[in-house]
């Protein structure tokens, strides 16, 4: 079965005009502010397991 591009792109764009109302200004800040502190987060615990490794690879 063939699928047309017109189709999907269609479908995608009805669903995404069908979700947008729904979502309110407020869930966005909430969701970026969230992102970046997990970001923040995650970077911060990454530097801290490479320093904790590396300073415990120089002893043997």
């Amino acid at each position: 079965m063939e699928t047309n591009i017109s189709l999907k792109a269609g479908t995608a764009s009805g669903t995404v005009l069908s979700i947008l109302p729904n979502i309110l200004s407020e869930d966005v800040v909430k969701t970026i502010i969230l992102a970046a502190l997990g970001a923040s987060v995650s970077f911060t615990v990454s530097l801290l397991l490479k320093c904790l490794t590396k300073s415990k690879n120089k002893q043997y």
